[in-house]
């Protein structure tokens, strides 16, 4: 392994697709030793049915550089994230970034549904997988996080603060979600800056996970297939370039100027100088704003 994060130890919470895989892989090709945790293994999938797998996962770290080390977890479940953290301080002995990513909720809410009409039983799963999960999470992990100075947590969620401060995300369920995920990063930041770790909230733009390709009938090769159906799709992204931005964060030395605060990819990517797979910048969220939301044709100029 070489690289800036060679002998760093990452967790990245919910890694088996999406942005958690971008994120584990793109800390791997930095040096590091990442454990990736998640529901879908070669033997047994979540009620996802989707088929990545968690082993995929981490033989992508490996091939990037890194060490992948696959850990199924269900991160409702403490006894067995307590195990997790255990074993990470065995094998171990620290652990200097945490990525809390844990989803799985694609599947439960109904978009532009208000609550009356919302199934409830979905709806509180959600709440239970994309909120409760981090709370768990981070409260077995930070103690090791938090043994040597410097640590970092990523909570990654869906928006910048602002956009979401202002915008409705969906529906009640997913709205309360993603802000949810923002405030803990905010929260995290009272409680672990004094201490000597940061922690911030991170969202990728309009990210072309798995999920994301499928819905659109699309693969990452042909992708530019589904601007007819839908044009803003332009500004999209791999799951790498939010990656990216957190290696950039974990090899910062200076990362403590960002504790407490809400981050996205395409905001971070001028300031760290990455790009996305293809050499652009996308800048989702902006240009969501300035074109998207206002109403605007589609056009990427000066935004990736």
């Amino acid at each position: 392994m070489s690289g800036p994060l060679e002998g760093r130890v990452a967790l990245v919470a919910g890694a088996t697709r999406g942005a958690g895989r971008g994120v584990a892989v793109e800390l791997g090709a930095a040096g590091a030793i990442v454990y990736v945790t998640g529901r879908t293994t070669r033997d047994r999938r979540s009620e996802y049915d989707r088929p990545e797998t968690l082993e995929d996962t981490a033989d992508l770290v490996t091939e990037a550089g890194g060490q992948g080390i696959a850990v199924p977890t269900d991160h409702l479940e403490p006894d067995r994230v307590g195990a997790l953290v255990e074993r990470i301080d065995t094998e171990q002995g620290r652990l200097d970034v945490l990525v809390n990513d844990i989803w799985g909720a694609e599947h439960l809410f109904a978009w532009d549904t208000p609550v009356w009409e919302h199934d409830l039983a979905k709806g509180l799963r959600l709440l239970r997988l994309a909120v409760e999960t981090h709370a768990i999470t981070s409260h077995h992990a930070l103690p090791l996080l938090l043994r040597h100075p410097g640590g970092l947590v990523v909570e990654m969620t869906d928006g910048t603060a602002e956009y979401n401060r202002d915008t409705y995300r969906n529906s009640f369920f997913y709205d309360l979600a993603k802000t949810s995920v923002l405030r803990m990063a905010f929260s995290l930041g009272h409680e672990l800056g004094p201490r000597g770790a940061t922690a911030v909230a991170l969202t990728p733009g309009w990210m072309r996970s798995e999920i994301m390709l499928d819905a659109f009938g699309v693969t990452e090769d042909t992708w530019r297939d589904a601007l007819a159906a839908e044009p803003h799709f332009a500004i999209s992204e791999t799951p790498r370039y939010v990656g990216r931005a957190v290696a950039a964060l974990a090899a910062d030395p200076d990362v403590a100027r960002f504790n407490g605060r809400s981050l996205s990819s395409g905001g971070l990517a001028p300031v760290y100088g990455y790009t996305d797979l293809d050499g652009s910048r996308p800048d989702a969220w902006r240009y969501l704003v300035e074109v998207q939301d206002a109403g605007k044709p589609a056009d990427v100029t000066g935004y990736r």
